[in-house]
């Protein structure tokens, strides 16, 4: 069975209690539990992984990613200036989207970058969980047209 990663970075973890105007009302669990039950009806597995540690997600990455079919990252802050994260993508070759739960565009100029998004297939932001969604969507037919 194909497995994709999903990588949450810094923060994630208080999802629901964070700015919920920005992020939302749901929690971690509530998006770890919806993309689980999608990947089961796709056919695919999902190894979830969630650390405020740059190190930590970095080792996940190297540790998992050579044998993973795709990966969905979002780095959370890291995503604009971590290029270790960034490298530990590059270096894993694995098909990477990067998913953003807010559009990085309409709120501050320093959120606008991204140093992952060169080494990702593709990034989606602002469209909260349904964002992660479609990304597993889009790795479970493997980059395939979605129809």
């Amino acid at each position: 069975m194909p497995t994709i990663l999903i990588v949450n970075g810094p923060n994630m973890n208080l999802l629901g209690k964070r700015e919920p105007e920005i992020y939302g009302a749901k929690t971690l669990s509530d998006l770890e539990s919806g993309l689980s039950a999608l990947a089961a009806s796709l056919g695919v597995e999902v190894r979830l992984f969630q650390s405020n540690s740059e190190s930590a997600i970095v080792d996940f990455i190297q540790e998992y990613g050579f044998d993973a079919d795709g990966m969905i990252i979002n780095p959370g802050a890291f995503t604009h200036y971590s290029y270790a994260i960034r490298d530990a993508i590059s270096s894993v070759g694995v098909r990477t989207v990067e998913v953003h739960l807010a559009n990085l565009h309409n709120r501050e100029e320093f959120r606008s970058r991204s140093v992952m998004a060169a080494v990702c297939a593709g990034q989606i932001a602002g469209l909260g969980f349904s964002g992660y969604h479609a990304a597993l969507r889009f790795l479970a037919v493997q980059g395939e047209e979605i129809q």
